[in-house]
């Protein structure tokens, strides 16, 4: 599991890549790369932002219908989750960029991406929630009806606190597979750091120094997502312990 994983392998991987930035920046000059992969830098950080919130909020709403809502919109949870990940995310970005404005809906480019990738993520990521949420145990639910709760409350205060934890390692993963999938973006026009990485190699011809450099602020990212998703791991398990000396 991501969640028991040591740093030190993070560690390894950061000293490597300032090790190799500073050989690259020895021997030649990288300021003239940096302006154009920093804006594809913003493009790529502004996409995965975007989807992973909306990724989180479809992801925790088909969850809870799946489970718990009435048939109808359980059939619609169940089909938005199969549709989104039982299809490609590439075909998925193209039917949203070309297909919509034959039906007269057209959205920019940013909004396709965002969209597009939140939809893939949360289909996923639904699943992750429904199966932290069933391994509850089902006395929990008990436990909350004895108190007279409403269902929706049981879930909110008693069910997904306890659910949470569960759900930590598994959303780092699919946040980093959102990242990496953000570089299908530049296939509907936007310059994210894939494309200006490409720009840039056929501009330049400095495939190892761009290429490199390009490495390198996506293994940056990587680990600033996997150290923020550990850091909320150890949060909610400190607070679990807490809750759990205070009973």
């Amino acid at each position: 599991m991501a969640g028991s994983d040591k740093p030190l392998p993070w560690l390894t991987f950061g000293f490597a890549g300032v090790t190799v930035l500073l050989v690259l920046s020895a021997f030649t000059d990288l300021r003239p790369l940096l302006p154009e992969l920093l804006r594809g830098l913003k493009v790529t950080v502004l996409i995965t932002l975007g989807a992973a919130l909306l990724a989180v909020l479809l992801g925790l709403t088909a969850a809870v219908a799946k489970l718990y809502a009435p048939r109808p919109i359980r059939w619609l949870s169940v089909l938005y989750v199969e549709v989104f990940r039982g299809t490609s995310a590439l075909v998925q970005l193209f039917w949203l960029f070309f297909v919509l404005p034959l039906f007269g809906l057209t959205l920019s480019a940013y909004t396709v991406g965002i969209v597009a990738l939140g939809l893939n993520i949360g289909a996923y990521g639904a699943e992750v929630i429904r199966g932290a949420i069933l391994s509850v145990p089902r006395g929990q639910w008990e436990a909350a009806g004895a108190l007279n709760m409403s269902r929706m409350t049981a879930l909110r205060r008693i069910i997904l606190p306890q659910a949470f934890p569960a759900m930590i390692p598994p959303w780092g993963n699919l946040f980093i597979e959102l990242l990496k999938a953000t570089a299908l973006v530049s296939l509907i026009t936007l310059d994210d750091l894939s494309f200006k990485a490409q720009q840039l190699n056929q501009s330049t011809l400095r495939t190892m120094e761009v290429f490199s450099l390009t490495l390198l602020f996506y293994l940056g990212l990587a680990f600033i997502i996997t150290a923020g998703m550990r850091w909320l791991e150890r949060r909610v398990g400190r607070s679990h312990s807490r809750r759990g000396r205070s009973l």
